[in-house]
């Protein structure tokens, strides 16, 4: 199992970035996959997760409405796109990957990538 991230970058407030999550390995169908960020000096947190089972997605109440995660199939990817970044959105970005039923934004997920830095700032 490998998840490779990509898409991040330096963004202006207000801006936007879509983040992608490529997995190998393995397909996606049946896997529940998150994404979480971790700013400097501060613990991990959930931002989004999709089903890929029934594709039930949760979003964080700090990106609702902002954030949206969608999955393609046959790319065997999952995105996040990310509209009206703020500064507090900074951070390096993670996606993990398990069985369906980790669906949640707790980070007991066991396939992780490495991670992508997003920088909100003008």
């Amino acid at each position: 199992v490998q998840l490779v991230e990509s898409g991040g970058g330096l963004v202006q407030p207000g801006g936007s970035l879509r983040l992608s999550c490529a997995a190998s390995g393995f397909t996606l169908d049946g896997y529940a996959i998150a994404w979480f960020r971790q700013a400097p000096g501060k613990k991990r947190e959930g931002v989004s997760c999709i089903s890929n089972s029934d594709g039930r997605t949760y979003y964080a109440d700090s990106v609702k409405g902002r954030f949206t995660i969608s999955t393609d199939n046959a790319k065997n990817t999952v995105y996040l796109q990310m509209n009206s970044l703020k500064p507090e959105d900074t951070g390096v970005y993670y996606c993990a990957a398990d069985a369906d039923l980790y669906l949640s934004l707790i980070d007991n997920y066991n396939y992780w990538g490495q991670g992508t830095q997003v920088t909100v700032s003008s």
